[in-house]
């Protein structure tokens, strides 16, 4: 796919994010575009836009968005304070998987990250996704560890 621009996400792209979201049953986490949610995907997209530490991005081929992840760089006491970055909400358009746009997606992130300084890139993935995490794996990921979460 060599007309995909990659750039950082603008307020009029959130419905075709969360569309991307709606679309993946398992890592919606119930995301909708409706006319009640809406003023809540902008709230979040403002603190988003207004921390230099978060960076939403998405993927765009024929103008349309078909694929989106978000960079969060974390500065770190350990590792003789490494900066670290943590890619989360990776989202491709299930009709356009297996084209390249993942990957494409990580090289960019790898290199938003080199020019801040980062020394490490992290991710979490649902244990059943076993396609991502060959992917992952194939471009370099290791699984170096066991991720929890609790809701509060």
């Amino acid at each position: 796919m060599s007309d995909l621009l990659i750039r950082q996400a603008g307020r009029e792209d959130l419905e075709a994010i969360i569309r991307l979201h709606e679309e993946d049953a398992l890592g919606a986490h119930g995301d909708t575009w409706t006319p009640a949610n809406v003023p809540a995907y902008e709230k979040a997209f403002a603190a988003i836009d207004a921390n230099s530490d978060n960076l939403l991005f998405v993927a765009v081929a024929d103008d349309i968005v078909v694929g989106t992840f978000q960079l969060t760089f974390i500065p770190n006491l350990t590792g003789r304070g490494a900066l670290r970055v943590k890619i989360e909400s990776v989202k491709v358009r299930a009709s356009e998987r297996s084209r390249g746009i993942g990957a494409k997606m990580m090289t960019f992130a790898e290199e938003e990250a080199r020019k801040r300084g980062a020394s490490m890139l992290e991710l979490s993935s649902n244990k059943t996704r076993k396609d991502a995490h060959r992917f992952y794996e194939r471009i370099g990921f290791a699984r170096s560890h066991e991720g929890f979460k609790k809701k509060i």
